[in-house]
Parts: structure tokens; C-alpha cells; sequence
């Protein structure tokens, strides 16, 4: 009877949770598993999966082209999560700051980015920096330049790619945070007299800390596997560690290595998340007190 009665309390929750539980173990749980398998298979000689233990996939990750891709990987990520701070803070500041109707005028051209494709707003940057494209031209024109720079295919160019793309996952954490943060302490030091410099410093800049740390985890993250946007502005001169993954998948015909740098990458994933939420959950604490 009490079997009964707890299985009728819990059928809600049941028939609510089932739905999306079903949904992650399909899509996601199940391939996660599959990946790590393979990445301890083998590959055959005509380019398929030999399902034989080994550890040697693990084994290439330490060659040295591949540990200059990483290094290259991580500063490219490190330098679009630094830029991306600094074009963010002030237009998430000023947002945060603004009347009701200018705050959703700004929201809306932040998410209107969304609703068209990562890839068609890519292609629009290599019209613009192209030898031949509008930024070279204008240049010319104003005589400013006399021949056409070399701006696409190179890793400047990625970057700015990244920023683009990515802009958007910095500038909301950091308005969530600017947002939520408590005037009175502004005033308090200003009564105090704090100059606003001071006050931005000491009081605004370390209370949105969680926002910068949050940006910097969503923009850091996806900037190492965005193989498209070196692909597609690099022109295949600048690899990054989502670059290697697709040509082992695509390419060499190699699943296992690539599984194994796919693994690698999920481990670095869950890493910084791991310590976003030791050391993000701390700072809250800081701007709480």
C-alpha cells in the first residue's frame, strides 16, 4: 500500500522528468560513451575501428606538432576571452545603466545575431577583409594605403572571428551582473568621497567579478573547438584543437585519435566548469559580504 502511494506521488515527477532524461541519455549520454570507447580502439588499415584495447591514441596527444596546436589553441581562446572583456564590460555596463526602452533596443541587437547563421556572418567578415574587399578598398580609396592588405587567412583574423561570434556569451553574464548590483553601495562611496574612477575599482568592478568569470568560461570554452571560423577566416594556416578533431574524423579517417582528442577536450571542459563553480561560487560570497 505505502509501494502504492509513494508511486502516485512520485508519477508526476516521473512523467515530467522522463521526457528530458530519455532526451540526454539519447543524445548525449549514449555517444559520450561511445566516443570514449573508441578512443581506446584502434584504427584499421582501411580507416575503420578495430575494437582492440590500447592506449597508444593517448599517446600521440603528447607529439610535439600536436602540443603547438594546444599552445596555439590556448592563446588564441585567451586572446578572444581578453578582447572580449573589453568590449563587453562597457557596452553591458552602459545597457545595465540605461532607461527601460534604449536597455531592450541593446538587448535586442545582442540576441539579433542569433537568428541568423554563424556561417553566413562569417562569410560577410571575408568580403570585408578580403584583398578585394570593402575594408581594402576603402583603405585605398583614402589613399591611405597604396596596396591591398593581407587581413584574411591569418590569425589576427581569426581572432576577430572568435570576438564576433562570441561576443554576445560575454556581454549577458556581464549585464546579469552590472545589473544586479546594489546603487547604494555606489552612492555610499561617493558620500564617502570616492572618485568614480576609485569607485568603478573598488566597488563596481570586483561586485561584477562573477559576470567576468562566467563570460570569460563561456567564451574561453568554445573558442578552442570552433574549427569553422579558423576554416573559414584562417584558411587552414591557423589550426586549433577543434580543427585537429575534424580532420581526424573527416580527413585521416582516423576516429579513434580523434575520439581521444575529444576526450581530452571534454576533460578540460569539465575542469574549468569545476572551477568556475569552486571559485565563481566564492567570489559570490566575497560580493555578497
Amino acid at each position: 500500500m505505502k509501494l502504492k502511494q509513494r508511486f502516485k506521488k512520485s508519477l508526476p515527477k516521473l512523467v515530467t522528468v522522463s521526457p528530458v532524461s530519455i532526451w540526454l541519455l539519447i543524445l548525449i549520454a549514449i555517444p559520450l560513451v561511445y566516443v570514449l570507447v573508441i578512443s581506446f580502439a584502434s584504427r584499421s588499415p582501411s580507416g575503420g575501428i578495430e575494437f582492440a584495447f590500447t592506449l597508444e591514441n593517448y599517446g600521440k596527444l603528447a607529439s610535439a606538432d600536436y602540443l603547438k596546436i594546444y599552445g596555439q589553441s590556448i592563446l588564441i581562446a585567451f586572446f578572444t576571452t581578453v578582447i572580449s572583456i573589453f568590449i563587453s564590460y562597457p557596452f553591458a555596463y552602459h545597457m545595465a545603466n540605461s532607461s527601460k526602452t534604449k536597455r531592450t533596443i541593446l538587448m535586442l541587437l545582442v540576441i539579433v545575431p542569433f537568428w541568423t547563421n554563424s556561417l553566413i556572418r562569417l562569410y560577410g567578415w571575408k568580403t570585408i577583409l578580403g584583398t578585394e574587399g570593402v575594408l581594402n578598398n576603402l583603405l585605398m580609396d583614402a589613399h591611405i594605403i597604396k596596396e591591398p592588405l593581407n587581413m584574411l587567412f591569418t590569425t589576427p583574423a581569426v581572432v576577430l572571428g572568435m570576438c564576433y561570434t562570441l561576443l554576445p556569451f560575454m556581454i549577458l553574464p556581464l549585464y546579469a551582473s552590472i545589473e544586479k548590483l546594489d546603487r547604494a553601495l555606489l552612492e555610499a562611496a561617493s558620500d564617502l568621497g570616492a572618485k568614480r574612477i576609485h569607485s568603478f575599482f573598488h566597488v563596481t568592478l570586483p561586485l561584477t567579478s562573477p559576470g567576468i568569470f562566467a563570460g570569460s568560461i563561456m567564451v574561453f570554452i568554445p573558442a578552442l573547438g570552433y574549427f569553422f571560423v579558423s576554416d573559414l577566416l584562417g584558411g587552414g594556416n591557423t589550426m586549433l584543437i577543434g580543427n585537429l578533431i575534424k580532420n581526424q574524423f573527416n580527413t585521416s579517417q582516423n576516429w579513434p585519435l580523434g575520439a581521444a582528442l575529444s576526450i581530452v577536450l571534454i576533460i578540460v571542459t569539465l575542469i574549468l566548469v569545476k572551477i568556475y563553480t569552486k571559485v565563481g561560487g566564492k567570489i559570490d560570497d566575497l560580493g555578497v559580504a
